[in-house]
């Protein structure tokens, strides 16, 4: 050798400790981590400078509050972000996207590559439109989105100024006409709401004088109705009637058979029989007897003719029209009767019918009040709609043309190469040493063969003048992977 020895202590130390030898790993394994890191850099360098560059055109649109805003209420239109949101819908919808593309001229070498529907998918996903206020009670109309932002990334920056353009003023557009056709649905759908509360308000009210109608007699005394009872008169009346027509009617029929009852005639019948008990019938005492017989009856005759039969029979028709006519009263009283009973009985369920009806009437005319006062309100929102009073999107910041790209980022493109490979690299390294495991201290070795070394020898490395520490002699591969000892 040239020069002195030099003994390397520090081969001795560490206890098998990993982290002492972190430093000898990394000089051990220097180009596993220097190569990765250069790759790395060069990537990034690559893509900065091969990713073609993507515009943004931006507009920003604000919302107008109502200028009757007092006037029209909270609620007198339809919440700004889910207006937008059907908006966007329909400005990304498929025809209008086609127009645009076709119009602009856009995705040229897109569309020969693939077919429409990606190109369209492509168009739809540059297009943004995101509020740029929050909306932090839905009860409070100050505290609505108050502005939107639209934009539109694309490959070159006149076209997407351009589209942007374009979509601006489409919204702006469906905004007003989405407005004022909303104004005009939302006092269609009330007027129809309220004209048919107003026809089941007259239905129940209906039904309520119907029932008053039909009881009104029991719902007057509160259900306790007094029912009397009238048929005792009727009876006396009818009773009295009765035995006026039986003695008329002896009186009559006696009137009639006079002749045959009357006492003259009766004498002259028995003289008659007594003579032709005794005498045949040429015997002048019968003879005379029958005589008697005929004057008598003749003259019995005559005294019935004298009798008023006709006023007998009148009087006994009169009095049974009028036993008709009571029995037809008292049978008429006592129905009456038994339907007071009955309404009488029903009384209850027919309060409750009509509590039941009353309490359905209350809440269709609340509700007809609250339908008539959001009519009223809907009516002025269409009425500033019409007007352009309303709530609407104005354009406060008009798209232009970009000057610069907003992708790629070089600067951080760049980072991330030499962030990604000097990773790459320490893991590439750190594997390899914890797949080899070569052993670095005593501790190691005395955990490999189960006890500790007998004598420790230690790494000789030659000095040479002029060069310190310098390295001992070996290729590329023994510096990358040593072998174990």
């Amino acid at each position: 050798m040239n020069g002195p020895l030099v003994f390397d202590d520090n081969q001795t130390d560490g206890g098998g400790e990993f982290l002492a030898h972190v430093p000898a790993i990394l000089w051990q394994r220097r180009w596993l981590i220097i190569i990765p890191t250069v790759l790395g850099i060069i990537g990034a360098v690559l893509a900065a400078l091969l990713i073609p560059p993507t515009y943004r055109a931006s507009a920003l649109m604000l919302v107008q509050s109502p200028q009757l805003g007092a006037m029209l209420g909270a609620d007198s239109g339809e919440v700004i972000d889910r207006r937008i949101a059907r908006i966007s819908e329909r400005v990304t919808s498929r025809p209008d996207l086609i127009a645009l593309i076709e119009k602009h001229g856009l995705y040229q070498d897109l569309r020969k590559r693939k077919p429409l529907s990606e190109v369209i998918e492509t168009m739809r996903d540059a297009i943004s439109l995101s509020p740029t206020g929050s909306d932090q009670g839905a009860s409070s109309p100050q505290n609505r989105t108050i502005a939107f932002k639209l934009s539109f990334d694309y490959g070159e920056a006149a076209p997407a100024q351009a589209v942007t353009q374009d979509l601006m003023q489409r919204i702006v557009e469906l905004d007003a006409t989405g407005n004022s056709e909303a104004a005009t649905r939302r006092v269609e759908f009330l007027t129809e709401q309220a004209k048919g509360l107003q026809t089941q308000i007259n239905e129940v009210q209906g039904k309520i004088a119907a029932i008053n109608a039909q009881n009104g007699a029991v719902l007057a005394n509160g259900g306790m109705m007094m029912v009397g009872s009238g048929a005792g008169s009727y009876d006396v009346q009818i009773a009295a009637l009765q035995r006026d027509t039986a003695q008329l009617i002896s009186q009559r029929d006696v009137a009639r058979t006079s002749d045959v009852r009357d006492p003259v005639v009766a004498a002259a019948e028995q003289a008659l029989a007594a003579a032709r008990a005794v005498y045949n019938e040429s015997h002048p005492d019968v003879v005379i007897a029958k005589q008697r017989l005929a004057e008598a009856r003749e003259l019995a005759k005559g005294n019935t003719r004298k009798l008023p039969l006709d006023q007998i029979d009148q009087q006994i028709a009169f009095n049974n029209s009028q036993i008709a006519a009571l029995r037809a009263a008292k049978a008429q009283e006592l129905s009456q009767m038994s339907s007071a009973r009955s309404a009488q009985a029903r009384a209850p369920l027919i309060q409750t019918q009509i509590a039941d009806l009353q309490s359905v009437l209350a809440g269709l005319n609340d509700q007809y009040k609250d339908v008539s006062s959001k009519l009223l309100a809907a009516r002025a929102g269409q009425r500033a709609e019409d007007e352009q009073m309303g709530e609407k999107l104005s354009v406060v910041d008009p798209p232009v043309v970009p000057d610069t790209p907003v992708w790629p980022d070089r600067l951080l493109i760049s980072v991330g190469g030499i962030a990604g490979g000097l990773a790459v690299g320490l893991v590439l390294a750190f594997a390899l040493e914890f797949l080899l495991r070569p052993i670095r201290d005593p501790g190691s070795l005395a955990a490999l063969v189960g006890s500790p070394p007998l004598a420790m020898i230690p790494v000789i490395t030659e000095v040479r003048p002029g060069i310190k520490n310098q390295p001992r002699k070996g290729g590329l591969l023994a510096r990358l992977w040593p072998r174990k000892r």
